[in-house]
C-alpha cells in the first residue's frame, strides 16, 4: 500500500508490505525505493513500513520547511501511530541512524528497539571538529555548483575508497532531475543537521538500542562513529553483511542477519 501523511511542514510518502510484527526501514536521504528489495524479502513475516524522508522524492515540504533528526524523528512516530501496527523495531541506515536515534530518545513508546546501522555522529569522535570543517567546504562547494569535487571531498571524508573517476562519471552529464533535487536538499538542509546531532546518552539506554556496522565498513569514518556510539552506550556493535549500503547491495544476505535481530528484538525485555 502506497499513502501520504500530512505532519508538521511536510507531507511524507510511505509504503507498507506484508503483514506480522511492524518493522520499519528508514534513510537519510535514502528513500523508499533504497529498501524496496529487503522490504520485499521481510514482508512474508512482518509488516514493514518504509517512507521518504521529508523534502526528498515524493515526500514536499512546505516553503522554509526544515530536516532536523527531531523532525525526522516526529514523522515517522506519526507514520508508527497512524499505521497502527506498532510499536515498531525500526532499521535506520546512515543519516536515517541517526533519525532513529533521536526516535528513541523523544518517542520511546512507538518502538521496541531501534537499530542504528552505521550512523555519521562526528562529534563523537576525536578529530570531529576538522570532520565538521571539511564537510562545511564541501557543502559549500556543492551549493556553488561544483557537484563532483564535493562528491569527491565526501568520499574522501567517509574513507569510502571511491576513485575521482568513478565520481566523475557518476556526477557529471545528464542526471535525474528528481535524484538531483533531493541530493541538493540533503547538501542543503539535512547534512549539516545529521552530522552535528549529538546523542543524549543517557535516554539511550534507557532504550533498546543496537548500533549496526557493516562488515565490509573497516577503517571508514561511519564505523569509527559506530564505534564511538557503542561505546558510549556500553553496548557491543553488530555487524551487517556488506558496507555502508549493504542493506541495499546485498539485500538477501542482509535480511537474513537482520531476521535475526528482528528474532531477538520482538521479544519482550
Amino acid at each position: 500500500m502506497n499513502n501520504t501523511l500530512k505532519v508538521p511542514e511536510a507531507e511524507l510518502y510511505y509504503e507498507v508490505r506484508g503483514s506480522g510484527p511492524l518493522v520499519v526501514l528508514v534513510g537519510a536521504p535514502m528513500d523508499a525505493d533504497s529498501f524496496a528489495p529487503l522490504a520485499d524479502l521481510l514482508a512474508g513475516d512482518y509488516t514493514v513500513l518504509t517512507t521518504d524522508p521529508r523534502g526528498i522524492k515524493r515526500s514536499t515540504l512546505d516553503p522554509g520547511g526544515t530536516s532536523r533528526p527531531e523532525q525526522r524523528a516526529d514523522d515517522l512516530a506519526r507514520l508508527i501511530r497512524h499505521v497502527d501496527a506498532g510499536p515498531a523495531v525500526v532499521l535506520g541506515s546512515s543519516g536515517g541512524a541517526v533519525t532513529v536515534l533521536a526516535l528513541a530518545q523523544q518517542h520511546l513508546d512507538a518502538v521496541r528497539a531501534v537499530i542504528a546501522h552505521e550512523p555519521p555522529l562526528d562529534r563523537l569522535v576525536e578529530d570531529g571538529d576538522e570532520l565538521l570543517a571539511r564537510s562545511e567546504k564541501l557543502m559549500a562547494d556543492y551549493l556553488a555548483g561544483d557537484a563532483v569535487g564535493a562528491w569527491q571531498q565526501f568520499f574522501q571524508l567517509a574513507n569510502l575508497g571511491v576513485p575521482d573517476e568513478v565520481v566523475e562519471a557518476m556526477f557529471s552529464g545528464e542526471r535525474d532531475p528528481q535524484q538531483v533535487a533531493a541530493e541538493r536538499f540533503w547538501f542543503s538542509h539535512e547534512m549539516r543537521e545529521t552530522i552535528t546531532w549529538m546523542p543524549d546518552v543517557n535516554k539511550l539506554r534507557a532504550a533498546r538500542v543496537v548500533v549496526g556496522i557493516g562488515a565490509d565498513s573497516v577503517g571508514q569514518l561511519c564505523e569509527r562513529t559506530s564505534e564511538a556510539l557503542a561505546g558510549r552506550l556500553g553496548i557491543e556493535p553488530s555487524r551487517f553483511p556488506g558496507g555502508h549500503t549493504g542493506f541495499a547491495d546485498q539485500p538477501e544476505v542482509f535480511a537474513d542477519a537482520l531476521r535475526a535481530e528482528l528474532k531477538v528484538l520482538h521479544q519482550p525485555r
